[in-house]
């Protein structure tokens, strides 16, 4: 009975003595995203990642997770983990064009690689590496990607476009490297607001036309309650990557194994958001034709046209950007459009519906 409750003792006591040991690996970061709390994007990207994560790590790591705007501006998510506002953040480098092209390459440009060459190209073809090491570079950030897109819709729109001439003067809610094709080749007139403001930007009719993003997104949005054409395909963004991200020294701070477990928990949310947003896209084309909305797609010739548009555009910032003594632009840009090149030149092997 003696020896039953000294036994007893000393595990109560090593109990009492580890908890707090336990208690203390156990790690919250603040993370703020630049979409609407229970928006597709949010639910698909940083929600499922969260639900991974809690899996993965084991309760190691825990996320707390904020809405655009409730912590941070939506367009201001890197700034805020760099200044230490936060511990991570969830954006796409879509919001980084202006302050340096070099984010167009995986924010995704008029004649950017597919969904299916891009994603292929970053997890096999080394661009992961390279956005890492971009980042780190030039932001001491790490980043992951958590979450790939399908091709956007190119525009829900109160006018109906068909040519290159329906871009002149076309008031456009967008941003990125297609914000300055419209306004440097097709002369339109390109504004930015953040995601939640769109709605009612066009339904005010504020703008003539506006892109965000996927049709199964778009759905969810509404708006084709305010807008009567749809405008495919999405040549000015074929796909775009949202990004995970935190200081260098936080992550170099976690341990190897905890470092693994975020990776995988990355990759496992990218490809089933991917699937998802594939599957749904799907749905909501059929949706949108039965609504009512006029669906025009573009002229191979008008396609084609934009898309050059777009490659010229990318090398002229490339150029100015080696100019300025900043050489990440031209290097990653010849590695990735030598991968789109072999990548048209092979794909007529792949068997697609």
């Amino acid at each position: 009975m003696k020896l039953a409750n000294t036994y007893s003792a000393v595990i109560t006591a090593c109990a009492i003595f580890m908890a707090p040991m336990i208690a203390a690996k156990e790690v919250t970061w603040k993370v703020p995203t630049s979409v609407p709390e229970g928006s597709f994007f949010y639910n698909n990207f940083l929600k499922r990642f969260n639900d991974h994560l809690a899996v993965y790590s084991e309760g190691e790591l825990k996320l707390r997770t904020f809405g655009a705007g409730v912590v941070v501006p939506a367009f201001q998510v890197y700034e805020a983990v760099q200044d230490g506002i936060v511990e991570a953040g969830h954006s796409t480098s879509s919001y980084l064009v202006n302050q340096d092209p070099t984010n167009a390459i995986f924010a995704g440009f008029p004649g950017g690689m597919s969904p299916e060459a891009t994603i292929t190209w970053l997890y096999e073809g080394g661009g992961l590496e390279s956005l890492q090491q971009y980042r780190q570079e030039t932001m001491g950030l790490h980043t992951m990607i958590v979450g790939l897109g399908t091709s956007e819709i190119l525009a829900h729109a109160n006018k109906p476009i068909h040519s290159i001439a329906d871009f002149e003067n076309l008031k456009y809610r967008t941003s990125g490297a297609w914000a300055g094709v419209l306004k440097n080749y097709l002369h339109g007139v390109p504004t930015v607001v953040p995601p939640g403001e769109i709605y009612t930007l066009l339904q005010r009719k504020g703008v003539d036309a506006v892109e965000w993003a996927t049709p199964g997104s778009n759905i969810m949005e509404g708006f084709h309650e305010v807008a009567p054409y749809i405008i495919t395909p999405g040549i000015h963004q074929p796909t775009f990557v949202w990004e995970f991200f935190m200081k260098k020294e936080r992550w170099d701070a976690l341990s190897p194994e905890l470092q693994n477990r975020i990776e995988d928990a990355a990759r496992l949310t990218t490809m089933e958001s991917y699937l998802h947003f594939a599957h749904e896209d799907m749905k909501a084309m059929d949706k949108y034709k039965e609504y009512g909305i006029e669906v025009i797609t573009l002229d191979k010739d008008v396609i084609a046209q934009i898309r050059g548009f777009g490659h010229q555009w990318m090398q002229e910032r490339a150029s100015e950007q080696s100019a300025k003594g900043n050489p990440h632009m031209q290097t990653l840009l010849k590695d990735y459009l030598a991968y789109q090149e072999r990548w048209a030149r092979n794909s007529s092997v792949l068997v697609r519906d």
